[in-house]
């Protein structure tokens, strides 16, 4: 409990505490200290300009109350919407509590305190919130000479905004100070120089050597005399007194509680026109009733505690039988080590390595684990003790401060310790999870490894957990042209029989498996151009499939770079003569026959050139696509397979399945360029002839995979160009 009780400032116990809106705590010199003023160049403290006001010895309000009791007649005219306008303004706190995320929660709790001099501006425009450095504008200073405070919660870090009295407007924090008081009495107040047990009840205590001693140790070790003259002895903070809580504006006892305001009220309180149509309750019921509820969430929370300690102790339990478990694997590997050759003797400390250091990862896991569980009950059972010292605050007015606060906390705690202790199981397993295959031990030995075991109640029978994910190996992948290369290595400690390999659409669609076998590298072909793929593996063997590995992403060629396929277009029998390393065709007969180029198109816009390096006056080349199973030993587009463009010297056809039609002027000689456009977003095909379009477009409809295509007989010899960007076309 002893870290609820100090201050995050200072880390010392709270003196004097004061309430934070956001319910933390801090001492109030504490906060006089990290208070800034923000309307004036000068620091400071107190009140600026010179000008002194009265502030009570309990540092809570300024004298009078007069500041108090303007903020909060304002607050509850303006919550019962009355017309009054009886408001001082002249006395009342500007300030204001600014959060980053500007929820209601914080805003009705700024409205509870609406007795302490600390307001918010409910009316503030929106879009002005969370913004600090507007501070000086929206909250202008009182006076001519007046400044503006601001603080920021050290724990959560949200800004509450002061007059010039800074951080002296803030509430007394009550309960805290009775629990503190309470604590000292109990832990603090023994000398510590007695060698008596137990120690006596010390009487002073030096400010300057921060000991406490009784009447006998202070005349024995700390004279009045000499340098320990000058050090100042104080008393011990003593028991807590007895207080009553009085009305801020009225001076009278707090009898009631409304409900509407969230604040205790007095006799005189409950006859002001702002609570009429309130809901009052007894100030001793409400402190009766929160308390009952507190105490039945402390009841729940400490049942869960107590089984927390079980758990941490069946932690500590599995650490032992961890070293067990490792010391007999251990045994049997090394039965199996000596068991083979001289080659198995020098891998046999590698595997022992491995396993030591496997226990030491699992029962460091363990400890952490335990470290974990452990901190969360220290902090779990201080919140109890705390809550249980806030029971016994006898003083209505002060316990209901925090009341809600510490529901909430219960509450929250209550909730979380669900997710994070009841279910929560032991990371890692007392078994060692691992086995040796010493079945190929000659043939593998220098790949001599672990295999990850599925775990297994005893009896059962032990089998190969599966795989781990396998890692891409990015430097071995590549993409070229409408294909990919994806290589991957082997997943550690894992008993793999294969792997699969899949592929999305290229347009971040459903994956599809496109390979399946024990290699660790695959080349698919066929794909779109111009397409990002993502490729991922996975390893199985007879107990399952394992995770997928990590995505990798491959981007096809822009643009198509290809040659004619010398296989494709019916091998060394097809009559067809390919030199330039397959881009110039050629052939030796009158027949016409078709080649194909090496890559087939399903999707894009590509564009491809031939020039004419010879020709004759007897022959008419065609050039178009085609399909794969187009007929290579007639001219293209004698059959349905082909769609080409036939042109001789002077003009040229458009054909299809033996249809020739729309003859256009124009032909070719030696040196001209035929340029073939398919376009297979708009599902069209194009030629043009010497950079001139020939004709409107060619061949609609056009679906499915084509590859480029021409048709030659004697006479004829041309070059294929590729990786050209498309011209512009017009497509009416």
């Amino acid at each position: 409990m002893e870290e609820e009780l100090r201050c995050p400032v200072c880390k010392q116990l709270y003196s004097s505490p004061v309430l934070l809106p956001c319910y933390h705590a801090l001492c109030l010199a504490c906060a006089l200290d990290i208070q800034t003023a923000s309307g004036s160049a000068s620091g400071g403290h107190g009140p600026a300009g010179g000008q002194h006001i009265g502030v009570p010895a309990g540092g809570g309000h300024p004298a009078g109350g007069s500041a108090s009791v303007s903020v909060a007649t304002h607050l509850h005219q303006q919550h019962s919407q009355s017309s009054s306008s009886s408001v001082s303004t002249g006395s009342s706190s500007a300030t204001e509590s600014v959060s980053s995320d500007q929820d209601q929660a914080d805003k009705v709790s700024i409205l509870s305190e609406a007795d302490s001099g600390v307001i918010c501006c409910t009316s503030r425009p929106g879009s002005y919130a969370g913004t600090p450095n507007l501070q000086g504008l929206l909250f202008p200073p009182s006076g001519a000479g007046g400044s503006v405070y601001s603080l920021a919660c050290p724990v959560c870090r949200k800004l509450v905004f002061f007059d010039e009295l800074g951080a002296r407007n803030l509430p007394l924090y009550r309960a805290m100070e009775s629990i503190v008081d309470r604590f000292c009495e109990r832990e603090a107040l023994r000398c510590q120089m007695c060698e008596t047990e137990p120690p006596k009840v010390a009487t002073v205590i030096c400010e300057q050597c921060e000991i406490r001693y009784c009447d006998a140790c202070r005349e024995l070790c700390h004279p009045a005399r000499g340098p320990l003259a000058k050090h100042s002895l104080t008393k011990p903070r003593g028991a807590c007194q007895l207080r009553e809580s009085i009305c801020g504006e009225h001076t009278e006892p707090l009898t009631m509680y409304c409900m509407g305001c969230k604040l205790p009220i007095c006799n005189q309180c409950i006859g002001d026109n702002r609570h009429q149509s309130h809901d009052l309750q007894s100030i001793t019921a409400m402190c009766k009733a929160q308390k009952t509820e507190l105490s039945h969430n402390l009841q729940q929370l400490s049942e869960k505690a107590r089984s927390t300690t079980e758990f941490i102790q069946r932690l500590k339990g599995m650490s032992d039988k961890v070293t067990d478990s490792c010391i007999e694997f251990e045994r049997l590997v090394t039965a199996q080590c000596e068991a083979l050759i001289a080659a198995i003797n020098a891998r046999r400390d590698v595997l022992l390595d491995v396993i030591r250091s496997d226990k030491e990862a699992k029962i460091r896991t363990l400890k952490d684990q335990q470290a974990s569980c452990t901190g969360k009950l220290q902090q779990t059972t201080g919140l109890i003790q705390f809550c249980i010292e806030a029971l016994k605050e006898t003083d209505s007015a002060a316990f209901l401060q925090v009341g809600s606060m510490l529901i909430n906390r219960v509450a929250n705690t209550d909730m979380t310790w669900h997710q994070e202790v009841t279910n929560a199981a032991p990371r890692v397993s007392p078994i060692i999870d691992l086995t040796l295959d010493d079945s190929s031990v000659i043939r593998a030995i220098d790949n001599l490894n672990f295999i990850q075991m599925k775990p297994a109640k005893e009896g059962e029978e032990r089998l190969p957990a599966v795989p781990l994910a396998p890692g891409i190996i990015p430097e071995d992948c590549s993409a070229e042209n409408n294909s990919v290369t994806v290589a991957w290595q082997a997943p550690s400690h894992s008993f793999v029989q294969g792997y699969v390999l899949e592929l999305d659409d290229g347009s971040g669609g459903e994956f599809r498996e496109v390979y399946c076998g024990k290699e660790t590298i695959c080349t698919v072909d066929g794909l779109h151009f111009n397409s990002m793929y993502n490729a991922r593996v996975k390893a199985f063997n007879n107990t399952g499939e394992g995770d997928y590995s990590e995505l990798i992403g491959l981007q096809t060629a822009e643009v198509a770079w290809f040659t004619f396929d010398s296989v494709l277009s019916g091998g060394p029998c097809s009559g067809l003569n390919f030199s330039n390393d397959n881009q110039t065709v050629s052939a030796d007969g009158w027949e016409h026959r078709v080649a194909l180029g090496s890559v087939g198109f399903s999707r894009g816009v590509h564009y491809w050139e031939f020039t004419i390096d010879k020709y004759t006056a007897d022959t008419d080349p065609a050039f178009g696509v085609a399909r794969l199973d187009v007929a290579r030993d007639k001219m293209l587009g004698k059959d349905d397979k082909g769609f080409a463009m036939y042109i001789d010297r002077q003009r040229s056809w458009f054909q299809h399945n033996s249809v020739h039609e729309r003859r256009v002027e124009g032909g070719i000689s030696s040196g001209s360029t035929v340029g073939v456009l398919l376009d297979l977003e708009r599902h069209t095909l194009h030629f043009i002839v010497n950079e001139m379009p020939q004709g409107s477009v060619a061949f609609r409809d056009l679906y499915g995979v084509f590859y480029p295509a021409v048709s030659v007989n004697r006479g004829v010899t041309l070059t294929l160009h590729t990786g050209l960007d498309a011209p512009r076309m017009d497509y009416h």
